[in-house]
C-alpha cells in the first residue's frame, strides 16, 4: 500500500521530523513499534519527531523501508510525494550492500540524474525497472573492475624480499 501526501491544511512542505511523525501515524505505528522495526531506541524516534534530530543515512534508509516511503522523500524537505523515487530503492540497497554508503549515494545520484529521461513520457514500470537494473549492473561491474585494478595490492614483493 503506497501512501500519498495530504495537505491537512498545512504548508505542503514538511521537514524530516514532520514526515517521520506523519508517516508513522499513517501506518498506525507507535514510536516503540517503529523503533523496533528500524533497530533504534524509542528515544531516537522521539528525537527525530520533536527535536529536529536528523537520522544517519543508514537509519534513514531503514526508516523509509519501515514507513513504506522513499529515502528521497525523507531526506529532502521539498519532496512532498512519499513515493517519489521509491522505484530505485531496491537498486540503491543492492549497491549499499556490496559497496557501502558511498556507493549507495553514487548510484542514487546516477539514477536521479537519469530520471529526466522519463519526464513527460509514458514508460511503464517494467521498462523503468529494466533501465535501473541495467544502470546498477553496469555501475557495480565498473566498480568491481576498478577495485581489482586499483585496489590494495598484496605485499608479495615485501614477502619475497624477506626470504
Amino acid at each position: 500500500m503506497k501512501l500519498r501526501f495530504q495537505k491537512l491544511g498545512k504548508d505542503p512542505t514538511m521537514n524530516f521530523s514532520d514526515k517521520i511523525k506523519y508517516q508513522r501515524e499513517q501506518n498506525h505505528l507507535t514510536q516503540k513499534e517503529l523503533a523496533e522495526l528500524v533497530g533504534v531506541s524509542q528515544r531516537a524516534i522521539a528525537a527525530y519527531e520533536s527535536s529536529g534530530t536528523i537520522a544517519r543515512i543508514s537509519t534513514m534508509r531503514k526508516l523509509a523501508h519501515a514507513l513504506n516511503v522513499s529515502y528521497d522523500y525523507l531526506k529532502h524537505d521539498e519532496i512532498t510525494d512519499p513515493s517519489y523515487g521509491i522505484e530505485k530503492m531496491d537498486y540503491i540497497d543492492e549497491v549499499n550492500g556490496q559497496l557501502g554508503e558511498k556507493g549507495a549515494r553514487d548510484i542514487n545520484e546516477i539514477l536521479e540524474a537519469n530520471r529526466a529521461l522519463f519526464a513527460g513520457g509514458e514508460l511503464d514500470e517494467e521498462a523503468k525497472d529494466a533501465f535501473y537494473q541495467a544502470v546498477t549492473k553496469a555501475y557495480l561491474s565498473c566498480k568491481m573492475e576498478a577495485k581489482k585494478t586499483f585496489g590494495r595490492k598484496k605485499k608479495n614483493t615485501e614477502m619475497e624480499s624477506d626470504s
